[in-house]
């Protein structure tokens, strides 16, 4: 009887030892699915984040296309607007603009440089010649400087055969003018006739501007020496110094600096070839390349209209040191 009191005693230690067995292992294994149940959870989150970052950037993205259309087609709308008052010389454009006086004064920036300052002995007017061309006869073609009257002269910058249509026009009135009253046309008169013409060619339907500038030196008994620039509007100024064509406003900024009000005919050649040799497109300043004419009084009080030959050019650059004499060749 103790015996088999015994073995049941260690019977029931062996059953309560694998009761305790079965529950540790089932408290491992609800721990393992909890903690596999926390991942998923887990990785849940993350793929909802994930999920709501995708739908953002593709609403973000959406947007920005709609917005870039939107963009363009305001765009297009105001090129299209634009279009309409492009080709029409005499419509402003919805912001103030008339665009074909606008396009004239860009084929001026193209055109070679020509500047003119004022001293207190006479006008000296110098440009940049684009046509170098050894062929060319440079005694009987000009391409800058041009003479109106006998008191007036002028510089140009833009389309030549613009140009020569102004000037004809110019001098038949200054003749004209001289003709109907027995004595030379006063400078801004002419000037402001001049540039009568050129706005006309603003205003009325059919026409295009004159795409060229202008600075006219010369001399009258009113005013004494003077020098005013025009462009294709028809606007024009009195000026102590000017410059138009390329590179003008590095030009003017030089002026500006460098100018005085009491400076002689030869101080202002000095400044104008150096403000040329500056700006100009060229490397290297040669008498081939530029045009120099003066605007002055003689000592029996006749007004002078000078233009330098390629001579005289090349001792003004030497004397100046501007630029070296070129080598002879044999």
């Amino acid at each position: 009887m103790v015996r088999e009191r015994g073995r049941e005693r260690e019977g029931g230690r062996g059953r309560d030892g694998e009761r305790e067995r079965e529950g540790e292992g089932g408290r491992e294994e609800g721990g393992g699915e909890g903690r596999e149940s926390g991942r998923e959870g887990e990785r849940g989150e993350r793929e909802r984040e994930i999920s709501v970052y995708a739908e953002e950037v593709v609403s973000e993205i959406k947007e920005s296309r709609t917005q870039k259309k939107s963009e363009r087609k305001v765009s297009s709308a105001v090129s299209n607007m634009s279009r309409r008052y492009d080709s029409r010389t005499t419509i402003f454009s919805p912001e103030g603009r008339l665009y074909q006086v606008e396009y004239a004064m860009e084929a001026i920036g193209n055109a070679g440089s020509a500047i003119g300052i004022l001293a207190k002995d006479g006008v000296v007017l110098i440009g940049e010649k684009k046509v170098t061309s050894k062929l060319l006869q440079t005694s009987t073609s000009a391409e800058k400087m041009y003479k109106i009257d006998d008191h007036v002269a002028c510089a140009v910058a833009g389309i030549m055969s613009d140009a020569n249509i102004l000037i004809n026009t110019a001098r038949v009135q200054a003749q004209r003018y001289t003709f109907m009253y027995q004595e030379p046309m006063p400078v801004e008169q002419l000037v402001q006739s001049l540039c009568d013409t050129k706005q006309g060619y603003t205003q009325f339907g059919g026409l295009r501007p004159f795409g060229v500038s202008f600075l006219f030196a010369g001399w009258d008994k009113n005013h004494g020496f003077q020098l005013y620039m025009s462009d294709p509007s028809g606007n024009y100024g009195g000026w102590k110094a000017a410059a138009v064509g390329a590179n003008n406003q590095a030009a003017q900024s030089i002026l500006k600096q460098d100018y005085k009000d009491d400076a002689s005919r030869e101080e202002v050649v000095e400044l104008a070839l150096k403000v040329l040799s500056k700006t100009m497109d060229s490397t290297s300043l040669t008498s081939e390349k530029l045009e120099l004419a003066e605007v002055f009084l003689t000592p029996s009080g006749s007004v002078q209209y000078h233009v330098h030959s390629p001579e005289s050019l090349t001792k003004l650059l030497v004397k100046h040191g501007v630029t070296q004499p070129a080598a002879e060749t044999s």
